[in-house]
């Protein structure tokens, strides 16, 4: 069973925190932080049980908005310099079975992804470092939750987040094609996700360069970039691919950013 909100939230640690001074101590190489975005924290509000504390689920997620928004104030006070935003559940929103979800939790998912994109840029408006926000469509073990292109959000996902990078999965056909990039205004990055976190299968740098060239017909190859299409494990279980292959798919990002740019 998943947990649900049953009082009124508040924080009490930020283990986003503790992962950047643990990489601080190892690393002198650039570092990312990933949270979550305030919408994605709609999956622990339960209708008949969370409203007895918040009168309405944009309440709640009013709350988590501020909570998110003092913890990336923390985490630039301590050096964080790039600070990526994970937000599945737009991805989620596409597919028509998983908006029902969501509506069934009294949220509106047609205006979900529209107000999502406003808390995420009231969570990242004074942070000073690089901005990235990232969609998949679900990635626990080695399963994907939601099918669907981009062009239903397309719009209002590129031209109203306030952000510097769009981090996108692209590593199957549910993901759709490419052209509702045409949506990216200039000056953003769109970072392909190519690279599958599910398979050990290694993808064949030929084709992964070739959908590169594919996406570079609506983004200027000098405004992209590659990398997987999600974590190795999004869940603590994590997925089913051994540490090699976690390193043979890093490696072959490494090899093709090199090789392509």
């Amino acid at each position: 069973m998943s947990p649900v909100t049953l009082k009124k939230i508040r924080k009490k640690h930020d283990i986003s925190v503790d992962e950047f001074s643990f990489l601080r101590g190892i690393t002198d190489k650039p570092k990312k932080i990933t949270i979550p975005s305030p919408t994605m924290m709609s999956y622990f509000f339960a209708k008949g049980i969370s409203d007895k504390v918040y009168p309405s689920p944009m309440e709640y997620l009013d709350e988590v908005t501020q909570i998110l928004k003092e913890g990336v104030s923390e985490l630039e006070r301590i050096g964080v310099t790039y600070i990526q935003v994970d937000a599945p559940e737009f991805g989620m929103l596409l597919d028509p079975i998983q908006q029902e979800w969501f509506r069934s939790k009294g949220l509106n998912p047609d205006t979900l992804v529209s107000d999502g994109v406003e808390m995420i840029n009231k969570v990242l408006k004074d942070f000073s470092g690089t901005k990235g926000l990232h969609i998949c469509r679900g990635n626990d073990k080695n399963r994907f939750m939601a099918r669907g292109g981009y062009e239903k959000i397309a719009e209002v996902i590129f031209r109203k987040s306030k952000v510097d990078r769009f981090l996108l999965e692209y590593d199957s056909d549910r993901a759709g094609d490419f052209s509702p990039l045409r949506h990216v205004p200039k000056d953003k990055v769109v970072v392909l996700g190519l690279i599958s976190t599910k398979t050990p299968v290694l993808e064949n740098p030929r084709d992964v360069i070739s959908r590169i060239e594919e996406a570079a017909e609506y983004v200027s190859k000098d405004h992209l970039a590659i990398s997987t299409q999600c974590g190795f494990a999004s869940v603590a279980k994590g997925n089913n691919l051994s540490f090699d292959d976690q390193e043979n798919k890093l490696r072959l990002v490494s090899k093709i950013a090199k090789q392509v740019w």
